[in-house]
């Protein structure tokens, strides 16, 4: 079909900036120039890939598909040239999360990784869609708590890592705050805030008809922790976020009989990167000496848990 690199960097910078003006300033050639590019590709392609009238412009589910899979190629040829302009240092392995990671089992894992691997470094990003950035090739691998569903998963394999306690976050001056713990009935008929970067909690938590009272979305944690610290809702969430967002004015509280949310490491089928398969294994080294230490007369492997608890079959 004779697509060029051009084509890909025009429909991923179009995708990307929403309008033709922004993708335009970003590549740095002229709208007409722009326009013609990708008016090549639809052509060569014959099919429509950009949806544009005088008011809006977006992808149509053949552009998107395209755009994701452009950032991936645009990335990995990026990778590859960097790589080679390198010489033997491997660029670094990419780790995604959109929460919490593995809130305080993190430092520890990665300590021990560049001590264990200082030729191979890893970086940890916070995206609030580690798995759009997985699929763009923006991150070699991510830690999630929900699995991706439909087309969205292919191409991804999940693998469990450990089951995680769910907690409450509730203001400190909350009725409930003084308690050891909590039950989801408790949080019934409350403002339940939600987030958009992390779906572990919805109302279907709840038995049906006796869910929350209302709920309040929120688009990141900081807005999600400041609802909940002035009183406006109460949070319910993974135990990561105790360790990873402590607040002032918000209490975190167990949640007794709340189903535990799965950890699960999420990867290309095809790795990105040579060292993901020994990253997960160093993870579940990790995870499994932590449960061992913490609770010695158990012997149980956090990763078998996870799996006997909640599946984790390829995404794919």
């Amino acid at each position: 079909m004779n697509v060029e690199l051009r084509h890909l960097r025009a429909l991923a910078a179009i995708g990307d900036e929403g309008t033709i003006t922004g993708a335009a300033a970003v590549l740095r050639v002229s709208q007409p120039a722009l326009s013609r590019t990708l008016d090549q590709l639809e052509q060569r392609l014959g099919t429509t890939l950009v949806e544009r009238t005088t008011r809006r412009l977006a992808l149509t589910p053949e552009g998107r598909r395209l755009w994701e899979h452009a950032h991936r190629i645009l990335t990995q040829l990026d990778d590859a040239l960097a790589e080679a302009a390198a010489g033997p240092h491997p660029r670094p392995l990419r780790i995604g999360f959109a929460w919490a990671a593995l809130g305080s089992h993190t430092v520890a894992l990665l300590r021990d990784w560049r001590r264990a691997h200082p030729e191979l470094p890893v970086q940890v990003h916070r995206l609030d869609d580690p798995v759009a950035a997985l699929r763009r090739g923006e991150i070699d691998a991510a830690f999630v708590r929900t699995l991706p569903e439909g087309g969205e998963a292919a191409g991804l394999r999940a693998a469990a890592l450990y089951r995680e306690p769910r907690v409450a976050a509730l203001s400190e001056d909350d009725p409930l705050a003084g308690r050891a713990a909590v039950t989801l009935a408790d949080l019934a008929e409350r403002t339940v805030v939600l987030c958009a970067t992390a779906a572990t909690t919805g109302t279907g938590l709840w038995p049906q008809g006796r869910g929350p009272a209302d709920t309040l979305e929120v688009a990141n944690v900081d807005e999600w922790l400041t609802a909940i610290a002035t009183g406006e809702a109460v949070g319910v969430t993974a135990e990561a976020t105790r360790h990873s967002h402590p607040y002032p004015g918000v209490r975190y509280l167990p949640i007794s009989g709340a189903e535990p949310v799965t950890v699960r490491f999420l990867a290309p089928a095809m790795a990105t990167h040579s060292a993901t398969a020994a990253f997960l294994a160093h993870a579940r080294r990790s995870l499994s000496d932590a449960a061992a230490a913490a609770d010695p007369g158990t012997g149980t492997d956090p990763a078998a848990a996870a799996d006997a608890g909640s599946p984790a079959s390829p995404a794919a």
